[in-house]
This record gives structure tokens, sequence and C-alpha cells, in this order.
């Protein structure tokens, strides 16, 4: 008995099946299976990214976590390189995350490496007027190389240019002038060596001579000082003394200048009302002297007449 094949059940088996099968062989070769989802992060890098290109690897801490997905220039800032990061969802990318571009081995090839993401720190976030969150950056290795590089040559472009200054004809003219002052110095004392090694020994005697008399010097001095010790303590006492006599002067100078100011109304009033009636006294006095002084004068004249009177006198002829 024969079995009876249906080949239009088969044919489209097979057709579904490879269908399928190049379905999943796609589907596989595309990541489908091993899909994963990314965040999109922004960093403006102010240096040269020359060997970076797009989908060079995003590294934190040497862990592959994206991609580089553009490189373009800020249109806002020609000097800003625009690189914009695919990383992988649940990388801890904080706000105290920096980006610096690094090459990996003598190759060149480079890449960008994240740092930093203290655990204290916020998960970075978007601005309200930018698409993407930003990543802060800091100078590569090469770039601060080059920084340091530039200011040791302008440091050694500097520095050659004062020593071509120091070196000129006439710096070297001034040289040569004191080297042959120096030589003639020196060879002026190598001349009178003897002299001035004689001069240092007397000096030496000199100071030893001088110690020895201070030496000597000491306790007359000390005797000295004990005499006049008595004699300085009495002129200190004697100057406390005056101190007081000073302070109870200044007392009196005060009391005094109280009296006066209380003396000063009767003062002023004995000016004003006392002296007018006693000049007014004065006046009337000195009228009774004269009159006094011309009775003594008619009375010596003539003692009788304080007796007889004063005689008329006859009138003379024609009167």
């Amino acid at each position: 008995m024969e079995t009876k094949v249906n080949y239009a059940v088969v044919g489209i088996f097979v057709v579904v099946l490879g269908t399928a099968f190049v379905a999943a062989v796609l589907w596989l070769a595309s990541g489908g299976g091993f899909q994963k989802s990314y965040g999109y992060y922004l960093a403006l890098v102010n240096e040269s990214v020359s060997g970076l290109n797009v989908n060079a690897p995003v590294k934190y801490r040497g862990v592959d976590v994206g991609k580089v997905s553009s490189i373009e220039l800020d249109p806002e800032n020609p000097e800003q390189v625009r690189l914009t990061f695919a990383i992988e969802e649940g990388t801890p990318i904080k706000e105290d995350t920096e980006a610096v571009l690094k090459t990996q081995g003598l190759t060149g090839i480079a890449y960008v490496e994240l740092s930093g993401g203290s655990r204290e720190s916020p998960a970075l976030r978007a601005a309200a007027n930018e698409r993407y969150p930003v990543i802060r950056t800091k100078p590569s290795l090469a770039a601060r190389l080059e920084n340091v590089l530039t200011s040791v040559l302008g440091n050694v472009d500097r520095t050659t240019a004062s020593v071509n200054a120091m070196l000129s004809e006439e710096n070297q003219v001034a040289f040569k002038a004191a080297l042959a002052d120096i030589s003639t110095v020196a060879r002026t004392f190598a001349a009178r060596s003897n002299t001035i090694d004689t001069a240092i020994a007397s000096a030496a005697r000199t100071f030893d001579n001088s110690a020895r008399v201070t030496a000597q010097l000491g306790p007359a001095v000390d005797r000295v000082t004990a005499q006049l010790g008595p004699a300085i303590d009495r002129v200190g006492r004697s100057a406390d003394a005056v101190e007081v006599m000073a302070r109870e002067a200044a007392s009196a100078s005060a009391s005094a200048g109280r009296t006066i100011e209380s003396v000063g109304p009767d003062l002023k009033r004995f000016t004003g009302e006392t002296l007018p009636e006693l000049e007014l006294l004065l006046g009337e006095v000195g009228v009774l002297t004269s009159s006094l002084r011309r009775l003594s004068d008619h009375i010596e004249r003539s003692p009788g007449g304080l007796l007889i009177g004063r005689r008329t006198l006859q009138p003379g002829p024609g009167e």
C-alpha cells in the first residue's frame, strides 16, 4: 500500500521554515538578540579631535559603555567641537563626571574616557534649553603637553634673548675690563701679602689687648656702680619728693583758681560801684588840701590877720 504525499503542503512548510530561518539570521546579525538601549549625551571640546572617529568607543574607567555617535563643529562657536555619545542605559553618569580624549597604545586610535562620578553627586540631567545632558570635559594629555611645551619654548626664547643681550659687544668689552681690573687687584694683594699678614696679626693683638683691658676694668666698673648706687637712690627719692611738691602746687593752683572765680562777682561790683565814689572823694580831698595850703600860706604872711580879720583897703586917688 503506497502512501500519498501532498507536495503542496511540503512546499509550503519548506518555504515557511526557510523564511523563518532567514529572518532569524538577519535578526541575530542586527543584534536583535542582544539589543541594548542607549542614552545620548553631549560634550563640548575646546581642542582638536584629530584621530577620533564616529563609532569610537566611550569608556568609563576602562569599561566600554558606549560609542561616539556624531562629531561636528559648534555652529555658535567654531573653536568648540560637539561630540554626541550613545551610552548604555544604567551607566552612572553624574554631574561631576568628566570626559577626556585619550589615545590607545602606539597606534594613536583615539577614544573617549569618562571619569569621576562620586556616589553623592546627583545624576546628570539635561538643562531646560538643551536637547541632551552636557558632560563636562577637561584637556587631554596631548593638549596639556602642548601648553607646557609652548610655555617652555616661550621661556627659552626669552632667556635666549636675554643671554644675547648680555653677550653683546659692549657687555663683552665691559666684562673684559672688569676681569682685567680683578686681575690687577689680585696681583696687588699677592705683592703685598706680607704687609696684609702683618696688619692682620696687629689687629689680632689689638683685639687681645682690648679683651684684657675690658676684663681688668670689669671689677672697677662694679665698684663704681656699687658706690654710686646709694647716690642714685637718693636722687630717685629727691625726684619723687619733687613730683609730690609739683602735685601739691598744682592742687594749690587749682584752689586759687576756684577762689578767684568765687571772688570775681564781688570784685566786679566793687569796681563798678565803689571806684566812682572813691574817685569823687579823692577829688574833694585834693580841693580841701589846696584850700588848707593857701590858708597856711596866708597865716604865715600875716599872722595878725587871724585875730583882726581882713582889712579893707582905702581907695586911692581917682578911684
